[in-house]
């Protein structure tokens, strides 16, 4: 099979194969390249600084527009935070903490003015959600506290929540007050 390929005339197929031979010994051998020429020294100097121009700016040539402004002024501020957070000399830590609770809005109607919508029940713990005055809700559990008088959640029941609040009266003692939460009768 290979004496098909190569022509019958076998002196041209080994002249042809050493010239290819030749031509790729020469193109790996490595050319000398000349070392590098040793560095010049730099000769010092003086060069004098050019003056900076004095740059102007385009906006001061803008004339200023007329009309059609906004106006921000009456705008909320978007990188204010929505809760701002008093600050409390030092002093009594129960004031401090009654200063940290009143920052929620949940502690700022009173335990009378909450909604009942709805008890969950069947998981570890019972559930109740309520709305405020506002519209805005919340989900309770037992031993959070709601309402201006720090009123304690003791139990959430089917028929609904048991609020107890603590507070001291007119006359100086301390006044428990139970209030319970019950769900709108359907209609």
């Amino acid at each position: 099979m290979i004496k098909k390929l190569l022509p019958k005339n076998n002196n041209y197929s080994v002249l042809a194969v050493s010239l290819v031979c030749a031509l790729l010994c020469t193109a790996c051998s490595k050319e000398q390249t000349p070392a590098p020429a040793p560095p010049q020294p730099i000769k010092a100097a003086v060069v004098q600084p050019k003056p900076v121009q004095k740059q102007v700016s385009s906006a001061l040539r803008l004339p200023l527009p007329s009309g059609n402004q906004f106006d921000f002024s009456n705008k909320k501020d978007p990188f204010k935070p929505f809760v701002v957070v008093k600050t409390v000399p030092k002093g009594s830590p129960e004031s401090l903490k009654k200063a940290q609770r009143n920052a929620l809005p949940i502690h700022s109607y009173d335990v009378s003015q909450f909604k009942l919508i709805g008890i969950i029940t069947g998981g570890r713990e019972n559930q109740a959600m309520v709305t405020d005055p506002a519209g805005k809700g919340y989900v309770l559990k037992v031993g959070m506290l709601i309402g201006k008088n720090d009123g304690r959640i003791t139990s959430i029941s089917p028929s609904g929540v048991d609020v107890l609040e603590q507070f001291r009266g007119d006359n100086g003692r301390v006044r428990k007050e139970n209030i319970k939460l019950t769900l709108p009768r359907k209609q």
